[in-house]
């Protein structure tokens, strides 16, 4: 049951219990949660640790393969992924250090990656030729990294299935998009390749927007507290938005249309209450409005101004919503269908 300070004002209005007691219960009821839910020092002290080893096992296995050879990656990346999983584990299950546990299983699947190099290494089992060093694998396209990224999202699902914790949904959707990205070549060939990422990403991008729609509307359908739907978001619209932005072209109307896909993605984030698209969705515009001024104040003593009395006003619409935000997302969800409606965060 969720008690606000409304219920704790109404029992006091009716003499349940005195306002000194009512304070009190709501400074003790509220701290607890605050413990329970919030974002805690400690839990920095873990993140920035689990990264730490993250990163320091990516660059030792591509400065020492030569030496330990790829059944020696193998072998140190399923050891060290035994090791995170058996101490994760215990960790989940005691109260106050699930955080803990959860990153202790996160490392264990970015040793996925590691373990797989080590063993297609060894065996030469390469999807095409031989990609190079492991740390290329976050650097180039190339197909031989398929089965690296296939295996990490394996592991990552088959962690979740077991640990419900929200960060695993990173290594998941990051390896989604390199696999998207790695397979460019099957669907759009082998020419343009730039090109071909681009529209990869911004059709990728669509998809993992999708996919963390319905992830995020399932949750709240069942009611689950945790967001599994983050880190969908925030790769889905960052890899759009990207691959979107580098579609660049010299023809005007296709600029417009970029201005107005922009304002659509500032319309989702309001919709779906995702900041992610509103950042994406003003950078955009703003862009835009840069390029407005530029093309018809260039060479001119007046294009600073201009843009920033542009800038000015960009400040006060901020300023504007803020005092009517919860007016305009009203409105704008009014106009939306009942049909649609529906799957929106309330």
């Amino acid at each position: 049951m969720n008690i606000t300070n409304k219920e704790i004002e109404e029992a006091v209005s009716q003499n349940i219990i005195t306002q000194e007691q009512g304070e009190r219960l709501w400074h003790l009821w509220s701290g607890k949660e605050e413990r329970k839910n919030g974002f805690q020092i400690s839990h920095l002290a873990y993140y920035a640790g689990a990264l730490i080893v993250i990163s320091a096992m990516g660059w030792f296995m591509d400065t020492a393969w030569e030496v330990l050879g790829g059944m020696g990656m193998f072998s140190i990346a399923v050891l060290y992924a035994c090791c995170f999983v058996f101490v994760g584990r215990r960790l989940w299950e005691k109260e106050g250090l699930k955080v803990a546990g959860g990153l202790l299983i996160v490392m264990a699947v970015c040793m996925t990656p590691l373990a797989i190099f080590g063993l297609e290494r060894t065996l030469g089992w390469w999807p095409q030729s031989y990609p190079g060093h492991y740390l290329d694998h976050y650097e180039w396209m190339r197909g031989g990294w398929i089965w690296i990224e296939l295996g990490t999202i394996v592991s990552a699902s088959l962690a979740l299935r077991f640990f419900k914790f929200p960060f695993l949904t990173a290594p998941l959707f990051l390896s989604l998009y390199l696999l998207s990205i790695d397979v460019t070549p099957f669907f759009f060939g082998t020419g343009s390749e730039w090109t071909n990422v681009r529209w990869m990403s911004l059709l990728f991008g669509l998809v993992m927007i999708v996919l963390a729609f319905l992830t995020d509307y399932y949750c709240r359908k069942h009611s689950y507290k945790e967001d599994y739907a983050f880190w969908g978001y925030l790769f889905g619209a960052s890899v759009f938005w990207l691959g979107l932005t580098l579609l660049d072209s010299n023809q005007e109307w296709s600029k417009i249309l970029y201005c107005l896909i922009n304002v659509v993605l500032l319309i989702v984030g309001v919709l779906l209450q995702r900041k992610i698209f509103l950042v994406c969705g003003a950078i955009g515009v703003n862009g835009y409005i840069g390029h407005l001024a530029y093309r018809v104040f260039n060479h001119s003593i007046l294009f600073p101004f201009v843009l920033s009395f542009a800038g000015i006003g960009i400040i006060y619409i901020g300023i504007l919503y803020n005092r009517n935000q919860l007016k305009i997302e009203q409105y704008i969800k009014d106009k939306v269908p009942e049909a649609i409606r529906k799957f929106l965060p309330k």
